[in-house]
């Protein structure tokens, strides 16, 4: 598609009338979850370009509340698993039970076979559970003994996680992290917000939230997300970001070179790319800005840059990493 005004002015008017559902998920959102703006619009991005999201805080924040409450407004089976240390593999995808009366073996599906699949608490598992959850979240699909199953589409991972400093918590694998597109630090509510969820839960909490939208209505927008408009400049400027993660020194940060000791993959640029779109719908936009990217980077790769010893040695975080690049990578 060429860039010519024709073009960008039909289909923003196209996808302002296909956007119009998002404010009615966030009316909807906001009838239980005071503030976290930001929390509400990654749930969203991970909704319309189909990836997968971790939630990260201390407990009380709302991060179950959330993904309920954005399951309930998605006429949609929803399931929720609490990861704890004594959870088996087949607890999480289902097992083969023995039949007496069929004299053969009957597939017991587990609680992963819903569109939104709730991992509470993800990182008090060991990794043998979390890697039961690794072939559906890529691949869409359960082995269980010879047979593969489908997964419902649309099909999401929505997990929280505890601070890794918290007792008994296990640190995700890297290859099971970067199963998220999008990793979301959640932190404490303002003043005046905890005032009103305190108000809130005096006056007996809030109104229960009803289904506003259809699991069809989700596949048919994701395919008007896929037509936002992103021009080869922002390509090129998604590919520098995630770049300087892996070759700091290219771009002018020498001093991030021995603080890093893996960047983002090609998975990484994929996904900046797919929430950039998703950032640009939401924001009822039919083409994509550097600011989208810009807006998004933090979510996407905060967990796909490796620290060194030497950066954990100087507190430096992947949060600093990913400012310092986002200054030093000239914008289009």
């Amino acid at each position: 598609m060429s860039f010519n005004t024709v073009d960008i002015r039909e289909l923003n008017e196209r996808i302002e009338r296909q956007s119009a559902f998002v404010d009615a998920l966030v009316m909807g959102m906001n009838q239980t979850i005071v503030g976290q703006k930001h929390l509400v619009e990654s749930l969203l991005i991970g909704l319309l370009s189909d990836g997968h999201v971790l939630l990260e805080g201390v407990p009380g924040l709302a991060k179950t509340l959330a993904i309920k409450t954005l399951a309930q407004l998605i006429d949609a089976d929803y399931s929720r698993i609490q990861f704890t240390p004594d959870l088996l593999p087949a607890d999480v995808v289902g097992t083969m039970i023995y039949s007496q009366k069929n004299e053969n073996f009957d597939i017991k599906k587990g609680p992963v076979f819903a569109n939104f699949v709730l991992a509470d608490e993800i990182n008090r598992a060991p990794a043998k559970v979390q890697s039961a959850l690794l072939e559906a979240m890529q691949e869409h699909q359960v082995t269980i003994g010879e047979e593969t199953f489908r997964l419902p589409e649309p099909f999401l991972v929505l997990a929280t996680q505890n601070p890794i400093e918290q007792e008994g918590t296990y640190p995700l694998p890297e290859a099971q992290v970067d199963r998220f597109m999008l990793k979301v630090i959640i932190t404490y509510p303002q003043r005046e917000e905890e005032r009103q969820i305190v108000s809130a839960h005096l006056k007996g909490g809030f109104n229960p939230v009803k289904p506003i939208l259809k699991v069809e209505d989700i596949i048919e927008a994701r395919k008007v997300v896929r037509e936002v408009y992103m021009d080869e400049k922002i390509e090129r400027y998604i590919v520098d970001l995630v770049y300087a993660t892996r070759f700091p020194e290219e771009y002018g940060l020498k001093e991030l070179k021995n603080m890093i000791s893996f960047g983002g993959s090609p998975r990484a640029s994929i996904n900046l790319a797919l929430a950039a779109r998703a950032y640009a719908f939401i924001k009822r936009r039919g083409y994509v800005i550097p600011e989208d990217v810009r807006a998004v980077c933090h979510d996407v790769l905060r967990h796909r840059i490796g620290l060194s010893y030497e950066a954990e040695a100087n507190n430096m975080t992947s949060e600093e990493i990913i400012n310092e690049i986002l200054n030093a990578v000239e914008v289009p």
